[in-house]
């Protein structure tokens, strides 16, 4: 009955996902040091001459050769809440997995969901909300949401399989930077610091929530349109991480103007008061040692850290409207280069 005392008791308000799981978004991904060690012993000899893209540098997806003018793009990608709005949540967990195929410079054709409930403590009408909003977002992508799979699960988690396609000849790649390209960020950042705050105060910015819903899609587009080659997304280990990793795999060095990287409306405000997630300090240990920081302070270098969730495309390459960040140069003692 509406209005009833049962449904204020049991409708979407009386569920705080954030509160069911000790991570949210990409925060709660393994930390890039240890990722890569684990990883490290899984890398094969070589590509073999149909797998364009492997596990070699982290890149964003998969890439198989399929004909002389198709590759296969695929990826995985699923998190715990980031909100607390079920039908939200689903909308950020199924943009962030759709970004992997647009940084790759692909298009996608199908997903599958990835859902960890937990039935005890979660009822199955919230777990469809989820759904629903993942659903939504392949359908504002023009792609196949079809099926996945299912368990129960201590802690709630969702996410996708997705499969695209993509030309062989003009794939985005982490590994294709060249000396003399700027830098290009499509999305401010921020959201991690952001969805930190509302986990631990329960208030909505509605901002981190329209950067985390919105699709790459035409930033890749756009990338293509541009004849650039090389890019990567910046979700969990942030954009200092993330930009690291483009740079060590195209065997350059990376500068940063750090004034110049647009922040969320509220993260400098979130990060002051404390709400800096763990995973955006292993962020900034990591990459440290390979930094040339300067006088720059350590509450940027968090904030340049931060572990994004759905967030924007790093782009090694002029867009229109699109902001620079800095620029590709020729490799020195520092991969980054934060001034």
């Amino acid at each position: 009955m509406k209005g009833t005392t049962f449904d204020r008791m049991t409708g979407p308000d009386a569920f705080r996902l954030t509160q069911y799981a000790h991570g949210g978004g990409c925060a709660c991904k393994i930390p890039p040091g240890e990722l890569e060690e684990t990883i490290g012993r899984l890398v094969p000899d070589g590509p073999g001459t149909d797998l364009m893209v492997g596990v070699e540098h982290g890149d964003d997806g998969a890439v198989v050769r399929v004909g002389p003018a198709m590759a296969v793009v695929v990826t995985a990608d699923f998190f715990t809440p980031v909100v607390d709005d079920a039908y939200t949540f689903g909308r950020i967990a199924a943009t962030n997995a759709l970004s992997d195929i647009y940084a790759m410079g692909g298009e996608p054709l199908v997903a599958v969901n990835l859902l960890g409930w937990p039935r005890d403590k979660l009822p199955a009408w919230l777990a469809a909300e989820v759904l629903r909003g993942g659903a939504d977002v392949g359908r504002a992508a023009d792609c196949h949401v079809a099926g996945g799979h299912s368990i129960d699960d201590p802690e709630p988690k969702y996410g996708m399989a997705v499969t695209g396609i993509a030309d062989p000849a003009t794939l985005l790649r982490i590994d294709a930077g060249q000396p003399g390209l700027p830098l290009s960020l499509t999305k401010p950042i921020g959201t991690g610091v952001l969805n930190a705050w509302h986990k631990a105060t329960g208030s909505v910015s509605a901002a981190a929530i329209d950067v985390m819903t919105t699709l790459n899609a035409d930033a890749s587009r756009l990338a293509l349109a541009a004849g650039i080659r090389c890019a990567t997304d910046v979700t969990g280990f942030g954009l200092l991480g993330h930009l690291f990793k483009l740079a060590r795999a195209s065997e350059v060095s990376a500068v940063i103007d750090h004034a110049a990287v647009p922040l969320i409306e509220g993260a400098r405000a979130a990060a002051r008061a404390g709400h800096i997630p763990g995973g955006s300090r292993r962020n900034l240990e990591w990459v440290l040692p390979h930094t040339d920081s300067g006088t720059v302070s350590e509450e940027d270098l968090l904030l340049l850290a931060d572990a994004q969730t759905s967030g924007g495309l790093l782009v090694a390459g002029e867009l229109p409207g699109v902001t620079v960040i800095g620029e590709l140069v020729p490799r020195r003692d520092s991969v980054l280069i934060v001034r």
